[in-house]
């Protein structure tokens, strides 16, 4: 990734405006930035969400609270607790993520 063109600035989630995003069961909640071609996304996932789809964009996620799963296509199952990221680039591993508990979550892509 190559960050160009963005001046210094701050970012107060707590003024960005929630978007929903249902899963098969649960939902997500982003605050969404944009810098360019990156996305800065603060997301919250509710206790049961599963996403509905399969994703192969490329990430960089940080769990900041709380715990989730990720499944790849390939039949692994990896947790994440607070602390813990992950990376995955564009077109790699497609991957889909759930939680029994909830998560909240800093992703950049």
């Amino acid at each position: 990734m190559k960050i160009s063109d963005i001046p210094f600035g701050t970012t107060d989630w707590s003024a960005i405006e929630k978007t929903e995003h249902p899963g098969i069961t649960g939902k997500a909640f982003w605050r969404t930035c944009k810098f360019g071609d990156i996305r800065v996304r603060m997301v919250e996932y509710t206790p049961g969400y599963l996403a509905d789809h399969w994703c192969s964009k490329g990430h960089i996620l940080l769990c900041l609270q709380g715990e989730m799963q990720t499944e790849l296509d390939d039949g692994r199952v990896l947790t994440l607790t607070a602390g813990m990221s992950y990376q995955v680039a564009d077109g790699a591993e497609a991957h889909r993520s759930s939680t029994s508990t909830g998560a909240s979550l800093f992703i950049v892509d």
